[in-house]
């Protein structure tokens, strides 16, 4: 019997253009949770280039890792500072819009 290989699924892998970053991360703002927004922030970040991005958005790549960590609970500037480097912008809309 021959075992079966599976590779754990990663979504930066996927994150390769303007929109389809934009959906993903409207997605997650849909979710309402801090944490979610955070860790789809980190995908994207991770598609892009840690390094990079932590450049961009004027932080240490030491100093990125910890405000992308679990549970981090970081100030609503540096999440701006951030999606200001990963090249979006946050966007109010009605709540009960139809899209």
């Amino acid at each position: 019997m021959s075992k079966v290989k599976v590779s754990r699924f990663d979504v930066s892998e996927h994150l390769d253009s303007e929109e389809i970053i934009a959906e993903y991360l409207n997605a997650a703002l849909t979710e309402g949770d801090p944490d979610l927004l955070m860790r789809a922030i980190a995908d994207v970040a991770k598609a892009r280039g840690i390094a990079q991005v932590a450049a961009d958005a004027g932080l240490g790549r030491e100093s990125l890792y910890k405000t992308l960590a679990p549970g981090s609970k970081p100030k609503l500037e540096t999440v701006f500072k951030l999606l200001h480097a990963l090249g979006v912008k946050l966007m109010a809309a009605p709540e009960n819009a139809h899209a």
